[in-house]
Protein backbone atom coordinates (compact mmCIF):
# COMPACT_ATOMS: atom_id res chain seq x y z
CA UNK A 1 0.00 0.00 0.00
CA UNK A 2 1.32 3.49 -0.72
CA UNK A 3 2.29 5.41 2.15
CA UNK A 4 0.76 8.93 3.52
CA UNK A 5 2.30 11.71 2.53
CA UNK A 6 5.54 13.39 5.35
CA UNK A 7 3.99 14.76 8.01
CA UNK A 8 5.44 18.91 8.65
CA UNK A 9 6.07 17.14 12.54
CA UNK A 10 8.64 14.95 11.78
CA UNK A 11 11.59 15.82 13.63
CA UNK A 12 15.12 15.56 13.00
CA UNK A 13 17.84 15.03 15.54
CA UNK A 14 21.07 14.23 15.17
CA UNK A 15 23.78 14.15 18.32
CA UNK A 16 27.72 14.97 17.87
CA UNK A 17 27.91 11.68 20.06
CA UNK A 18 26.02 9.96 17.90
CA UNK A 19 27.65 10.88 14.64
CA UNK A 20 31.09 9.89 16.24
CA UNK A 21 29.51 6.12 17.41
CA UNK A 22 28.09 5.68 13.92
CA UNK A 23 31.52 6.90 11.84
CA UNK A 24 33.81 4.70 14.30
CA UNK A 25 31.14 1.77 13.27
CA UNK A 26 31.06 2.38 9.64
CA UNK A 27 34.78 2.44 9.54
CA UNK A 28 35.49 -0.76 11.81
CA UNK A 29 33.93 -2.34 9.23
CA UNK A 30 36.47 -1.11 6.75
CA UNK A 31 38.73 -3.58 7.11
CA UNK A 32 36.32 -6.42 6.45
CA UNK A 33 36.84 -9.15 2.98
CA UNK A 34 33.49 -10.11 2.83
CA UNK A 35 32.11 -6.53 1.89
CA UNK A 36 30.59 -5.11 -1.17
CA UNK A 37 29.62 -1.79 -1.66
CA UNK A 38 27.66 -0.28 -4.62
CA UNK A 39 27.20 3.52 -6.00
CA UNK A 40 24.05 4.28 -6.91
CA UNK A 41 23.02 7.41 -9.20
CA UNK A 42 19.74 8.46 -10.60
CA UNK A 43 18.97 9.71 -14.08
CA UNK A 44 22.20 10.58 -16.34
CA UNK A 45 21.04 13.39 -19.27
CA UNK A 46 24.79 13.44 -20.28
CA UNK A 47 25.55 15.54 -23.53
CA UNK A 48 28.81 17.11 -22.12
CA UNK A 49 32.22 16.37 -21.02
CA UNK A 50 32.76 15.18 -17.49
CA UNK A 51 36.59 14.66 -17.74
CA UNK A 52 37.86 18.50 -18.00
CA UNK A 53 36.65 19.22 -14.56
CA UNK A 54 38.77 19.18 -11.06
CA UNK A 55 37.44 20.95 -8.35
CA UNK A 56 37.18 19.37 -5.00
CA UNK A 57 34.13 19.15 -4.58
CA UNK A 58 33.52 17.72 -7.86
CA UNK A 59 36.58 15.03 -7.75
CA UNK A 60 35.14 14.16 -4.47
CA UNK A 61 31.88 13.00 -5.61
CA UNK A 62 33.83 11.10 -8.68
CA UNK A 63 35.98 9.44 -6.03
CA UNK A 64 32.72 7.86 -4.34
CA UNK A 65 31.71 6.27 -7.80
CA UNK A 66 35.38 4.86 -8.52
CA UNK A 67 36.03 3.72 -4.78
CA UNK A 68 32.66 1.55 -5.00
CA UNK A 69 32.98 -2.16 -5.40
CA UNK A 70 30.58 -1.82 -8.41
CA UNK A 71 28.31 1.68 -10.01
CA UNK A 72 25.09 1.92 -11.39
CA UNK A 73 23.64 5.13 -13.30
CA UNK A 74 20.48 5.02 -15.42
CA UNK A 75 21.27 6.11 -19.17
CA UNK A 76 18.32 8.55 -19.61
CA UNK A 77 20.28 10.00 -23.19
CA UNK A 78 21.14 8.12 -26.55
CA UNK A 79 24.52 7.93 -28.14
CA UNK A 80 24.01 8.49 -31.82
CA UNK A 81 25.28 10.84 -34.57
CA UNK A 82 21.47 11.77 -35.94
CA UNK A 83 22.54 9.26 -38.72
CA UNK A 84 21.68 6.15 -37.27
CA UNK A 85 18.03 6.38 -36.80
CA UNK A 86 15.32 9.16 -37.50
CA UNK A 87 13.13 11.04 -34.90
CA UNK A 88 9.89 9.43 -33.75
CA UNK A 89 6.91 11.27 -33.98
CA UNK A 90 6.97 11.97 -30.14
CA UNK A 91 9.80 11.58 -27.26
CA UNK A 92 9.57 11.82 -23.71
CA UNK A 93 9.83 15.84 -24.31
CA UNK A 94 13.21 16.26 -25.39
CA UNK A 95 14.73 13.64 -28.54
CA UNK A 96 17.87 12.74 -26.65
CA UNK A 97 20.93 12.74 -27.94
CA UNK A 98 24.71 12.96 -26.83
CA UNK A 99 27.57 12.06 -29.16
CA UNK A 100 28.65 8.13 -28.73
CA UNK A 101 32.16 9.77 -27.48
CA UNK A 102 30.59 10.80 -24.36
CA UNK A 103 29.81 7.47 -23.68
CA UNK A 104 33.06 7.21 -22.24
CA UNK A 105 32.91 10.09 -19.07
CA UNK A 106 31.13 7.60 -17.81
CA UNK A 107 33.22 5.21 -17.79
CA UNK A 108 36.03 7.58 -16.77
CA UNK A 109 33.31 8.66 -13.64
CA UNK A 110 33.91 5.15 -12.58
CA UNK A 111 30.51 3.62 -13.55
CA UNK A 112 30.19 0.40 -14.58
CA UNK A 113 26.17 -0.74 -15.53
CA UNK A 114 23.88 1.58 -16.88
CA UNK A 115 19.94 0.85 -17.46
CA UNK A 116 18.47 1.42 -21.08
CA UNK A 117 14.94 1.15 -20.31
CA UNK A 118 13.04 4.81 -20.25
CA UNK A 119 10.30 6.96 -22.15
CA UNK A 120 13.42 8.13 -24.39
CA UNK A 121 14.54 4.54 -24.99
CA UNK A 122 13.01 4.95 -28.84
CA UNK A 123 13.24 8.61 -29.25
CA UNK A 124 15.70 8.09 -32.26
CA UNK A 125 13.51 4.75 -32.92
CA UNK A 126 15.28 1.43 -33.49
CA UNK A 127 18.28 3.25 -34.80
CA UNK A 128 19.21 5.19 -32.05
CA UNK A 129 18.57 2.31 -29.91
CA UNK A 130 21.36 0.40 -31.76
CA UNK A 131 23.91 2.98 -31.63
CA UNK A 132 23.34 3.80 -28.11
CA UNK A 133 24.21 -0.01 -27.14
CA UNK A 134 27.23 -0.18 -29.90
CA UNK A 135 28.68 2.71 -27.79
CA UNK A 136 28.19 1.12 -24.57
CA UNK A 137 29.91 -1.89 -25.48
CA UNK A 138 33.01 0.50 -26.71
CA UNK A 139 33.38 2.55 -23.55
CA UNK A 140 33.10 -1.57 -21.45
CA UNK A 141 29.40 -0.19 -19.94
CA UNK A 142 27.25 -3.25 -19.01
CA UNK A 143 23.87 -2.15 -19.58
CA UNK A 144 20.07 -4.14 -19.55
CA UNK A 145 16.82 -2.53 -20.35
CA UNK A 146 16.70 -2.52 -24.45
CA UNK A 147 16.89 -4.79 -27.65
CA UNK A 148 16.26 -6.53 -30.86
CA UNK A 149 13.25 -8.38 -28.94
CA UNK A 150 11.49 -8.84 -25.78
CA UNK A 151 13.80 -11.59 -24.84
CA UNK A 152 16.68 -9.84 -24.90
CA UNK A 153 15.26 -6.04 -23.74
CA UNK A 154 14.21 -8.76 -20.40
CA UNK A 155 17.69 -10.01 -20.06
CA UNK A 156 19.89 -9.61 -17.24
CA UNK A 157 23.17 -7.52 -18.43
CA UNK A 158 26.46 -9.09 -16.07
CA UNK A 159 29.06 -7.52 -14.61
CA UNK A 160 32.37 -8.90 -12.96
CA UNK A 161 33.19 -7.16 -9.92
CA UNK A 162 35.44 -7.45 -6.50
CA UNK A 163 32.38 -8.25 -4.28
CA UNK A 164 31.42 -10.59 -7.28
CA UNK A 165 29.12 -11.13 -10.40
CA UNK A 166 26.28 -8.55 -10.35
CA UNK A 167 23.25 -9.00 -12.83
CA UNK A 168 21.34 -6.07 -13.71
CA UNK A 169 17.89 -5.87 -14.55
CA UNK A 170 16.39 -2.68 -15.98
CA UNK A 171 12.36 -1.84 -17.37
CA UNK A 172 10.21 0.58 -17.69
CA UNK A 173 6.48 1.69 -16.57
CA UNK A 174 6.71 4.73 -18.00
CA UNK A 175 6.92 4.84 -21.89
CA UNK A 176 4.23 5.05 -25.47
CA UNK A 177 2.86 1.82 -26.27
CA UNK A 178 4.97 1.80 -29.36
CA UNK A 179 8.38 1.90 -27.66
CA UNK A 180 7.72 -1.43 -25.86
CA UNK A 181 9.75 -4.58 -27.03
CA UNK A 182 8.33 -7.60 -28.36
CA UNK A 183 8.27 -11.10 -28.40
CA UNK A 184 10.29 -13.21 -31.28
CA UNK A 185 8.41 -15.61 -32.76
CA UNK A 186 10.04 -18.92 -34.84
CA UNK A 187 7.99 -17.45 -37.88
CA UNK A 188 8.40 -13.57 -37.33
CA UNK A 189 11.13 -11.55 -35.86
CA UNK A 190 10.36 -9.72 -32.51
CA UNK A 191 10.33 -5.68 -32.34
CA UNK A 192 13.08 -4.12 -30.81
CA UNK A 193 12.26 -1.44 -27.96
CA UNK A 194 12.35 -1.25 -24.14
CA UNK A 195 11.52 -3.99 -21.15
CA UNK A 196 8.07 -3.02 -20.20
CA UNK A 197 6.45 -3.08 -16.83
CA UNK A 198 2.91 -1.84 -17.16
CA UNK A 199 0.11 -1.18 -14.45
CA UNK A 200 -3.74 -0.94 -14.39
CA UNK A 201 -5.86 1.96 -13.06
CA UNK A 202 -8.77 1.29 -11.55
CA UNK A 203 -10.79 4.60 -10.39
CA UNK A 204 -13.40 4.73 -7.32
CA UNK A 205 -15.82 7.33 -7.80
CA UNK A 206 -19.60 7.58 -6.48
CA UNK A 207 -22.42 5.83 -7.86
CA UNK A 208 -23.51 9.39 -9.15
CA UNK A 209 -20.41 9.61 -11.30
CA UNK A 210 -20.65 5.94 -12.65
CA UNK A 211 -24.48 7.05 -13.65
CA UNK A 212 -22.98 10.05 -15.41
CA UNK A 213 -20.57 8.35 -17.44
CA UNK A 214 -23.67 5.61 -18.51
CA UNK A 215 -25.36 8.90 -19.58
CA UNK A 216 -22.33 10.10 -21.84
CA UNK A 217 -22.00 6.38 -23.13
CA UNK A 218 -25.49 6.73 -24.37
CA UNK A 219 -25.80 10.16 -25.82
CA UNK A 220 -22.38 9.33 -27.79
CA UNK A 221 -23.65 6.13 -28.20
CA UNK A 222 -20.42 4.23 -27.62
CA UNK A 223 -17.77 3.88 -24.69
CA UNK A 224 -19.66 2.25 -21.74
CA UNK A 225 -19.82 -0.92 -20.73
CA UNK A 226 -20.61 -2.71 -17.35
CA UNK A 227 -19.48 -5.96 -16.00
CA UNK A 228 -20.36 -6.74 -12.63
CA UNK A 229 -19.30 -3.63 -10.37
CA UNK A 230 -16.88 -2.63 -13.10
CA UNK A 231 -16.89 -0.13 -16.08
CA UNK A 232 -15.48 0.12 -18.85
CA UNK A 233 -16.01 4.24 -20.44
CA UNK A 234 -13.52 5.11 -22.86
CA UNK A 235 -10.59 2.92 -22.12
CA UNK A 236 -10.34 3.34 -18.54
CA UNK A 237 -11.96 1.11 -15.75
CA UNK A 238 -14.04 2.36 -13.11
CA UNK A 239 -15.98 1.34 -9.70
CA UNK A 240 -18.22 3.08 -7.75
CA UNK A 241 -17.13 3.02 -4.27
CA UNK A 242 -16.86 4.95 -0.92
CA UNK A 243 -13.16 5.25 -0.94
CA UNK A 244 -12.57 7.59 -3.67
CA UNK A 245 -9.45 8.24 -5.90
CA UNK A 246 -7.15 6.46 -8.43
CA UNK A 247 -5.62 3.02 -7.85
CA UNK A 248 -3.05 1.07 -9.38
CA UNK A 249 -2.17 -2.50 -9.59
CA UNK A 250 0.84 -4.29 -11.63
CA UNK A 251 0.11 -5.91 -14.61
CA UNK A 252 0.59 -9.64 -13.94
CA UNK A 253 1.94 -10.81 -17.01
CA UNK A 254 4.44 -8.55 -17.31
CA UNK A 255 5.54 -9.14 -13.47
CA UNK A 256 5.36 -12.59 -14.15
CA UNK A 257 7.96 -12.82 -17.12
CA UNK A 258 10.24 -10.25 -14.96
CA UNK A 259 10.24 -12.54 -11.75
CA UNK A 260 11.11 -15.29 -13.81
CA UNK A 261 14.23 -13.40 -15.10
CA UNK A 262 15.05 -12.12 -11.73
CA UNK A 263 14.93 -15.81 -10.29
CA UNK A 264 16.88 -17.18 -13.26
CA UNK A 265 19.61 -13.99 -12.39
CA UNK A 266 19.45 -14.91 -8.63
CA UNK A 267 21.25 -18.50 -9.99
CA UNK A 268 23.33 -16.90 -12.22
CA UNK A 269 25.23 -13.81 -10.33
CA UNK A 270 26.19 -13.05 -6.98
CA UNK A 271 24.26 -9.78 -6.81
CA UNK A 272 20.74 -8.95 -8.35
CA UNK A 273 19.52 -5.50 -9.37
CA UNK A 274 16.42 -4.58 -10.51
CA UNK A 275 15.81 -0.89 -12.06
CA UNK A 276 12.74 0.81 -13.08
CA UNK A 277 11.93 3.92 -15.04
CA UNK A 278 8.62 4.96 -13.04
CA UNK A 279 7.42 8.42 -13.28
CA UNK A 280 3.98 7.31 -11.99
CA UNK A 281 3.36 9.11 -8.26
CA UNK A 282 0.59 8.35 -5.57
CA UNK A 283 -0.33 11.90 -3.60
CA UNK A 284 2.46 13.77 -4.80
CA UNK A 285 5.51 13.48 -7.36
CA UNK A 286 7.74 12.30 -3.88
CA UNK A 287 5.42 9.18 -3.48
CA UNK A 288 5.53 6.21 -5.78
CA UNK A 289 2.50 4.83 -7.10
CA UNK A 290 0.57 1.79 -5.55
CA UNK A 291 2.39 -0.58 -8.17
CA UNK A 292 5.83 0.33 -8.31
CA UNK A 293 5.71 -0.73 -4.46
CA UNK A 294 3.96 -3.93 -5.41
CA UNK A 295 6.32 -4.63 -8.21
CA UNK A 296 9.01 -4.04 -6.01
CA UNK A 297 7.82 -6.18 -3.18
CA UNK A 298 7.44 -8.57 -5.37
CA UNK A 299 11.30 -8.73 -6.90
CA UNK A 300 13.10 -8.38 -3.68
CA UNK A 301 10.75 -11.79 -3.05
CA UNK A 302 11.99 -13.45 -6.24
CA UNK A 303 15.87 -12.43 -5.15
CA UNK A 304 16.98 -9.21 -5.98
CA UNK A 305 19.37 -8.14 -3.40
CA UNK A 306 17.83 -3.82 -4.67
CA UNK A 307 15.70 -2.17 -6.22
CA UNK A 308 16.66 1.39 -7.60
CA UNK A 309 13.66 3.79 -9.34
CA UNK A 310 14.70 6.78 -11.00
CA UNK A 311 12.62 8.55 -13.54
CA UNK A 312 10.21 11.42 -11.86
CA UNK A 313 13.11 13.76 -11.21
CA UNK A 314 12.93 14.39 -7.71
CA UNK A 315 13.79 12.38 -4.46
CA UNK A 316 11.55 9.50 -2.95
CA UNK A 317 11.55 7.78 0.00
CA UNK A 318 14.12 4.92 0.98
CA UNK A 319 12.60 1.34 1.92
CA UNK A 320 13.96 -1.39 3.57
CA UNK A 321 12.19 -4.42 2.88
CA UNK A 322 13.07 -7.82 4.56
CA UNK A 323 16.47 -6.48 4.51
CA UNK A 324 16.78 -5.38 0.83
CA UNK A 325 17.09 -1.75 0.08
CA UNK A 326 14.14 0.01 -2.28
CA UNK A 327 15.27 3.53 -3.49
CA UNK A 328 12.11 4.70 -5.03
CA UNK A 329 13.35 7.31 -6.53
CA UNK A 330 17.31 8.73 -6.86
CA UNK A 331 16.22 11.69 -8.75
CA UNK A 332 18.86 13.62 -11.34
CA UNK A 333 22.34 12.66 -11.24
CA UNK A 334 23.46 14.36 -14.45
CA UNK A 335 20.92 16.91 -15.84
CA UNK A 336 22.06 18.41 -19.26
CA UNK A 337 18.57 18.36 -21.02
CA UNK A 338 18.60 21.52 -22.65
CA UNK A 339 22.47 21.15 -24.28
CA UNK A 340 20.77 18.64 -27.09
CA UNK A 341 22.98 19.87 -30.27
CA UNK A 342 20.28 19.19 -32.48
CA UNK A 343 16.07 18.62 -32.10
CA UNK A 344 13.71 17.55 -34.83
CA UNK A 345 11.37 19.47 -36.69
CA UNK A 346 8.35 18.17 -34.15
CA UNK A 347 10.50 19.96 -31.05
CA UNK A 348 9.69 23.60 -32.63
CA UNK A 349 6.48 22.84 -33.85
CA UNK A 350 4.96 21.26 -30.36
CA UNK A 351 6.15 24.81 -28.90
CA UNK A 352 4.59 26.86 -31.19
CA UNK A 353 8.15 28.08 -33.03
CA UNK A 354 8.81 28.03 -36.63
CA UNK A 355 10.27 24.59 -37.53
CA UNK A 356 13.69 26.10 -38.31
CA UNK A 357 13.94 27.62 -35.11
CA UNK A 358 17.26 27.44 -33.00
CA UNK A 359 17.66 25.36 -30.10
CA UNK A 360 17.92 27.92 -27.81
CA UNK A 361 14.52 29.33 -28.86
CA UNK A 362 13.12 25.88 -28.02
CA UNK A 363 14.68 25.68 -24.85
CA UNK A 364 13.09 28.73 -23.94
CA UNK A 365 9.76 28.63 -25.17
CA UNK A 366 9.33 25.39 -23.48
CA UNK A 367 10.64 26.90 -20.11
CA UNK A 368 7.99 29.96 -20.94
CA UNK A 369 5.24 27.83 -21.45
CA UNK A 370 5.34 25.02 -18.46
CA UNK A 371 3.89 25.79 -15.59
CA UNK A 372 6.15 27.22 -12.33
CA UNK A 373 9.07 27.99 -15.04
CA UNK A 374 9.38 24.60 -15.47
CA UNK A 375 12.68 22.57 -14.54
CA UNK A 376 15.26 25.37 -14.50
CA UNK A 377 13.49 27.29 -11.96
CA UNK A 378 12.72 24.83 -9.26
CA UNK A 379 15.27 23.79 -7.15
CA UNK A 380 14.01 20.41 -6.38
CA UNK A 381 15.33 19.16 -9.50
CA UNK A 382 18.56 19.94 -8.97
CA UNK A 383 19.10 18.51 -5.79
CA UNK A 384 19.79 14.91 -5.28
CA UNK A 385 22.06 12.21 -3.83
CA UNK A 386 24.28 9.36 -4.52
CA UNK A 387 23.20 6.02 -2.25
CA UNK A 388 26.21 3.73 -1.30
CA UNK A 389 24.81 0.41 0.38
CA UNK A 390 27.42 -1.66 2.01
CA UNK A 391 26.54 -5.54 2.42
CA UNK A 392 28.97 -7.96 4.49
CA UNK A 393 28.29 -11.35 4.51
CA UNK A 394 25.97 -10.99 1.99
CA UNK A 395 23.58 -8.94 4.67
CA UNK A 396 22.92 -5.02 4.43
CA UNK A 397 24.93 -3.34 7.09
CA UNK A 398 24.68 0.64 6.50
CA UNK A 399 23.73 3.04 3.51
CA UNK A 400 25.37 6.13 3.30
CA UNK A 401 23.61 9.08 0.85
CA UNK A 402 26.23 11.40 -0.35
CA UNK A 403 24.29 15.06 -0.83
CA UNK A 404 24.61 16.14 -4.46
CA UNK A 405 23.93 19.50 -6.53
CA UNK A 406 23.44 19.89 -9.84
CA UNK A 407 23.83 23.83 -10.51
CA UNK A 408 20.44 24.73 -9.90
CA UNK A 409 20.14 28.86 -10.83
CA UNK A 410 23.62 28.39 -13.25
CA UNK A 411 23.62 29.49 -17.03
CA UNK A 412 22.37 26.28 -19.25
CA UNK A 413 25.93 25.48 -20.08
CA UNK A 414 27.18 25.20 -16.68
CA UNK A 415 24.14 23.52 -15.02
CA UNK A 416 23.32 20.19 -14.78
CA UNK A 417 27.22 18.55 -13.69
CA UNK A 418 26.72 16.68 -10.23
CA UNK A 419 28.94 18.04 -6.88
CA UNK A 420 28.95 17.26 -3.55
CA UNK A 421 26.55 19.81 -1.71
CA UNK A 422 28.28 22.38 0.93
CA UNK A 423 27.05 21.25 4.72
CA UNK A 424 24.23 23.73 4.56
CA UNK A 425 22.59 22.30 1.47
CA UNK A 426 23.50 18.53 2.49
CA UNK A 427 22.11 18.77 5.52
CA UNK A 428 18.72 20.25 4.07
CA UNK A 429 18.59 17.46 1.11
CA UNK A 430 19.38 14.86 3.93
CA UNK A 431 16.59 16.17 6.15
CA UNK A 432 14.31 16.20 3.02
CA UNK A 433 14.81 12.05 2.17
CA UNK A 434 14.57 11.42 5.72
CA UNK A 435 11.08 12.79 5.64
CA UNK A 436 10.55 11.13 2.69
CA UNK A 437 11.85 7.60 4.16
CA UNK A 438 10.03 8.04 7.72
CA UNK A 439 6.80 6.38 6.40
CA UNK A 440 8.48 3.44 5.20
CA UNK A 441 9.92 2.76 8.26
CA UNK A 442 13.46 4.32 7.71
CA UNK A 443 15.76 6.04 9.69
CA UNK A 444 18.19 8.59 8.24
CA UNK A 445 20.74 10.21 10.13
CA UNK A 446 22.75 12.72 9.45
CA UNK A 447 26.35 12.60 9.99
CA UNK A 448 27.67 16.45 10.19
CA UNK A 449 31.15 15.31 10.61
CA UNK A 450 31.56 13.71 6.84
CA UNK A 451 28.39 15.61 5.19
CA UNK A 452 26.19 12.26 4.63
CA UNK A 453 23.19 10.77 5.44
CA UNK A 454 23.20 7.08 7.64
CA UNK A 455 21.18 4.33 7.59
CA UNK A 456 22.09 1.18 10.39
Amino acid sequence: MTRPNPTPTYRFAMMAVSALVVFADLHAQDGADNRMTFALAGDAIITQRLSPFDEPEFMSMIEVIRNADLAFVNLEVLFHTYTEGYPAAHSGGTWMAAHPRIAHELTWAGFDMVSLANNHTMDWAAGGMRATITALEAADLTYAGAGENLGMARAPGYRESRGGRVALISVASTFSDEDRAGAQRSDIRGRPGLSPIRYNVTYHVSQESIDKLEQVGDELGRGFNQTGDRVRFLGDTFVASSARGRKTTVHRGDLAEVVAVVADARRQADWVIVTSHSHESAESRHVPAEFIEEFAHAVIDAGADMWVGHGPHVLRGIEVYGGKPIFYSLANFIFQNETVELLPAEFYTNQGLDANAPPADGFDRRNERARGGGFPSDPVFWESVVASPTFVDGQLDHILLHPITLGHGLARAQRGRPVLADAATGRKIIEHIAELSEPFGVTIVYDRNRNVGVIR
